[in-house]
């Protein structure tokens, strides 16, 4: 493993130091993402973490999709050394996080209070050039809704019905779905101006959160940890405890492989996506899937499994000019994507259609992109139907066209050994198996609801792919292993190279 380069804290005169949290297996995504989204330099990885540079606003930084969290970094360094030492040693070692380099405390705090100023002041000038325009649109809005309704009572009246408790009861489900979406936004705006009123660094008030894991883990739990650097960091800058609404939260991770310290810049983590009402797949895996699909303007773009829609939501959002379908055998997954599309408000960009993966109604050599989680679970082999899945999907691509599949580790190894049955399968896309063989492929089943560098990723994708043959006109072009928490997954992308007929 290499080694992790110690960071001092100083920040570079091009730009301020970050860095994100990402699940295992994403950090690559994350790496392009942030060259490409906010011309990052500096940028290394370790595993679940990502770093860089950039000159990047908040406005910005919050467009980052790959990511889990995003801080402001203060130091990251080589591991405490907890072997063949005294716990008193040690704990003169995490204190010296903060008492060696003062000085890249009070920089990360100078930079971190300049970014939230920043954004509040650019917030207040668009609320200010908003609002007027705002009240207009929403008087409008309130009288064309309560023409609207007189209208509909009228004719309720005349034919004599009147479902109005259903009307209030799902206009009330939906006002408080934004009401917690709006609340949640505001508070994080409190945040901002309350942390940005903080002049003097004497008025800050602070919380530790620590994780530790590996030796160090095996001699202080995370509350002594934070417990012991809170105690430093008010001897040392006079900044006051508060554990329930604090000006600035402060976020170590010691290991065996580095030690980091870093500021949450959002209260909110980035992958939590407010325009998502019911989550199904995590959003971070389904952009990556996106991303790695080179989605054009203009194309035709097909989820054939798509259950709650995740996929095609992150998808539109980032590439909103292209056709988008999804399709799903299941009516109430196929409900859920649709309450996800309306609240993102989505459902006149993407097309839902009940039909079965193994039977789609699209003419050959017709969709650009394929893009789908190919479900996954414990009670049902599939047998054959994996081949006939693949075999669909082929014929509807068109040549030169992409697919790319979320594949089980079971999936992925037999597609490597070129062997396509007993592999488990659901409709549901939360990898948890349910339904029978029958509910998954046929319409009206019910369903319910590496650390050492970017090179050792390169080598574990061109292990896959070495060992991965053509499947029929589809040739493997990239892959990823991922983690989805208790499980791993295979992130897989293959091109279509010539018509069926050749």
């Amino acid at each position: 493993m290499a080694a992790v380069p110690t960071d001092s804290g100083s920040r570079p005169a091009a730009g301020a130091r970050f860095f994100c949290t990402a699940g295992r297996g994403l950090e690559p995504f994350l790496m392009r993402e942030v060259r490409a989204r906010l011309a990052a330099t500096q940028v290394e990885y370790i595993s679940g973490k990502v770093f860089f540079t950039t000159c990047s606003d908040l406005n910005m930084l919050k467009k980052l999709k790959s990511a889990e969290r995003l801080f402001l970094l203060i130091k990251k360094q080589f591991p405490l050394n907890v072997s063949s030492v005294s716990k008193g040693k040690i704990l003169s070692e995490i204190q010296r996080l903060i008492n060696d380099d003062p000085e890249s405390w009070l920089n990360a705090i100078s930079t971190w209070k300049s970014l939230l100023e920043l954004d509040a002041k650019k917030d207040k000038l668009f609320q200010r050039a908003a609002n007027p325009l705002k009240r207009k649109v929403e008087e409008n809005d309130i009288i064309n809704a309560k023409k609207l309704k007189t209208e509909q009572l009228q004719e309720l009246q005349e034919s004599g019905e009147c479902p109005l408790e259903k009307q209030t009861e799902e206009e009330t489900q939906e006002q408080d779905f934004f009401t917690e979406r709006e609340k949640s936004q505001e508070a994080f705006q409190n945040d901002v101006v309350k942390a940005a009123d903080a002049k003097n660094q004497n008025n800050l008030t602070f919380r530790v959160s620590c994780r530790c894991s590996g030796a160090i883990a095996k001699t202080f739990t995370a509350q002594e940890v934070g417990r012991i650097t809170g105690i430093a960091l008010m001897k040392q800058f006079g900044w006051k405890a508060d554990l329930r609404n604090p000006n600035l939260e402060i976020f170590i991770h010691l290991n065996d492989i580095y030690s980091v310290v870093g500021i949450p810049v959002f209260r909110i983590p980035l992958a939590s996506r407010a325009y998502i009402k019911t989550a199904g797949l995590r959003s971070t895996i389904a952009w990556a899937l996106a991303s790695l699909a080179e989605i054009q303007a203009g194309a035709f773009v097909l989820d054939p499994m798509c259950g709650l829609g995740t996929i095609l939501l992150e998808a539109a959002k980032e590439w909103p000019d292209v056709y988008y379908v999804g399709a799903d055998v299941s009516d109430s997954q196929l409900l859920g994507a649709y309450d996800n599309l309306k609240a993102a408000g989505l459902k006149n960009k993407i097309e839902l259609l009940q039909v079965s993966v193994i039977d789609l109604p699209l003419p050959s050599e017709s969709v650009d992109v394929i893009i789908s989680d190919i479900p996954f679970g414990k009670k049902f082999k599939l047998g054959e139907d994996i081949k006939s899945i693949l075999q669909e999907m082929e014929r509807v691509l068109h040549v030169g066209g992409a697919i790319v599949l979320l594949l089980s580790e079971e999936h992925h190894r037999r597609l490597k050994d070129g062997k396509q049955s007993s592999i488990p399968l659901n409709s549901e896309g939360s990898h948890t198996g349910e339904p029978s063989i029958e509910k998954c492929l046929k319409p009206g089943g019910k369903t319910g609801t590496s650390e050492t560098g970017s090179s050792s990723f390169e080598a574990s994708s061109q292990e896959c792919l070495d060992k991965t043959p053509p499947f029929g006109s589809l040739v493997p072009v990239e892959c990823h292993k991922v983690s989805l928490g208790r499980t791993d997954a295979f992130i897989c992308k293959y091109r279509k190279l010539h018509s069926l007929g050749l």
